[in-house]
């Protein structure tokens, strides 16, 4: 991450705009890492991406909330034309404008930075005076620069834990798929959401799960149900979008859940 911070802020001072992709799901927990100190340096441009998988209502507040923010659907590019038109009021008079694609894994960089530079776009090199060993791209009256996605490594075990939910952040790092899965079920439940269980929940989040398991098919000898498959389907299937649309977040925090305290589960 250090190493990335400095490569981030060297090239921030040599660009016009930079362009933050975050989770439509999970702003505030998505956020990068770095937006805070980059954003005293220039001005920065949010994406929330994937707004088919959120809650429309609450997707509206966080768009009201922050500064320069578009929701798009990256994977149809619905909203791609609005972001290029707010990228480019960024342009100086006497050259294309030059930005910076930025996010942490997996909540749809890559595939923002791919759609903007387009078919058309050309590997230009290193740029004179800039850093040095980054891809630049030109196309389309803008200069644009790819950046390595930044995790928090000392984020707090409640962020990881939503990162997790999302496909942003590996189970291990929360205690495995088991885990990550049972506190899932535990916050659905707490936030009247538990229609988004595949199964009817159970008092006990781990029965729950045993329930999703065998749901699934996640059987092992004996008929038991092997915990950690179960756990990896139900959250492959919830960040993916294929148990309905969510907010885990509403603005006017920087966590939705703290995981130390059972009671705070509810956003």
């Amino acid at each position: 991450m250090a190493k990335g911070s400095r490569k981030l802020k060297e090239l921030a001072e040599k660009l016009d705009v930079i362009v933050e992709v975050r989770d439509s799901r999970a702003p505030a927990s998505t956020a990068s890492p770095l937006i805070k100190s980059l954003a005293k340096i220039k001005p920065v441009i949010h994406v929330l991406s994937r707004k088919d998988l959120a809650d429309p209502q609450k997707l509206a507040l966080w768009v009201n909330s922050l500064e320069h923010t578009y929701a798009a659907d990256l994977r149809k590019r619905e909203g791609l034309a609005t972001i290029r038109r707010a990228v480019m009021k960024f342009a100086p008079p006497h050259r294309e404008v030059r930005l910076a694609v930025v996010g942490i894994p997996n909540v749809g960089k890559s595939l923002l930075l791919n759609s903007l530079i387009g078919k058309s776009g050309a590997n230009v090199g290193n740029i004179p005076g800039i850093t040095k060993s980054v891809s630049w791209y030109r196309n389309e009256g803008m200069l644009i620069v790819d950046s390595p996605g930044i995790l928090d490594p000392h984020a707090e075990p409640g962020a990881h834990m939503i990162l997790s939910w999302l496909g942003c952040a590996k189970a291990d790092v929360v205690g495995g798929w088991e885990n990550a899965a049972i506190s899932l079920v535990k916050f659905l439940v707490a936030n009247d959401m538990a229609g988004m269980i595949p199964v009817e929940p159970d008092e006990i989040p781990a029965l729950t799960l045993e329930l999703i398991g065998r749901k699934y098919g996640c059987l092992i000898s004996g008929g038991r149900v092997n915990m950690e498959l179960a756990g990896r389907k139900f959250i492959e299937a919830f960040s993916s979008g294929r148990l309905g649309g969510v907010c885990i977040e509403v603005p006017g925090g920087e966590r939705a859940v703290d995981f130390h305290d059972e009671a705070a589960y509810v956003v």
